[in-house]
């Protein structure tokens, strides 16, 4: 009797001891996944080419907008800074039937990236036709990114997204 008890007692921990062991794979797995994206997001920024895409907007004085259903990013580069955001805000002289958002393209004459404990801060000034653009991003180590763009001719606006590698549309 007592031999059936061990064998027992024996099968019961072989079977807990893979359900024991598995929270902890789960959190290995997690935490490598974060490292690897984190590698990911510090050879994008050191690279000086990546592409933020926005799925939030936070325009000045109005409520929050949903842009994932809103074709929108801005290029950055060394280069070159290529920007096709949408706008919502007060815009103060914008030619009448001028062009609706932040679409404009231009050579910074700022480009500074400036890495924190938990983020890096990239500072970038462009000129293009008739305005001057500050962009202020803040990017955190898992990807997501705070970005705010002040204009000579237009309200700040902020946007929330995140950043990925440049990738070049297929051409027909």
């Amino acid at each position: 009797m007592k031999t059936k008890i061990a064998q027992l007692i024996v099968l019961l921990l072989i079977g807990f001891i893979p359900v024991m062991a598995q929270p902890t794979d789960r959190r290995a797995a997690k935490e490598q996944k974060r490292i690897e994206r984190e590698k990911e997001i510090v050879a994008l920024v050191d690279s000086k080419r990546f592409e933020f895409k926005a799925s939030r907007a936070l325009p000045t004085g109005f409520r929050p907008m949903d842009l994932t259903t809103n074709p929108n990013f801005i290029r950055f580069s060394p280069d070159s800074i290529v920007s096709e955001m949408p706008f919502f805000g007060r815009a103060y002289s914008v030619p009448y039937g001028g062009e609706g958002g932040l679409k404009f393209e231009g050579k910074p004459d700022v480009y500074t990236i400036e890495k924190g404990k938990k983020s890096y801060a990239v500072n970038v000034k462009v000129k293009s036709k008739g305005d001057y653009f500050t962009i202020n991003l803040s990017i955190s180590f898992d990807g997501g990114a705070t970005m705010i763009i002040s204009s000579n001719n237009r309200s700040s606006i902020s946007y929330y997204g995140e950043i990925s590698a440049i990738v070049k549309p297929a051409e027909k």
